[in-house]
């Protein structure tokens, strides 16, 4: 799994440079998520906008982070679109993270 980190200021930008995140890289990418958190970077955004496909498994991955990282910071999720964002509304989930269509809207809730 590639994901590519940007940082600026305080604020870690995780670009998801795959079109898939499903049940055989789930795995990988919470545990990616998790490190990025643990070294003390608590306001992240979630770059998925290449993502063409996700699924349950990748979306309870998403739960976990969002719980790891709510005690001390913040994280957002930019760019879901297609199926991806139908999955986060018919699970009823874009009630309960951050979605933005746009990079600057993200940067803004920090």
């Amino acid at each position: 799994m590639k994901i590519n980190l940007q940082q600026e200021g305080s604020v870690t930008t995780a670009v998801i440079d795959e079109t898939r995140l499903d049940a055989s890289v789930a795995p990988e990418f919470k545990s990616a998520m998790e490190a990025i958190i643990t070294s003390g970077n608590d306001q992240l955004i979630i770059d998925i906008s290449k993502l063409s496909f996700m699924d349950s498994s990748s979306l309870g991955a998403m739960v976990v982070v969002l719980k790891k990282i709510s005690a001390t910071g913040k994280m957002v999720i930019f760019g879901a679109s297609g199926t991806v964002l139908e999955l986060f509304k018919l699970t009823r989930m874009d009630r309960i993270f951050t979605l933005t269509n746009d990079i600057e809207t993200a940067k803004n809730y920090f």
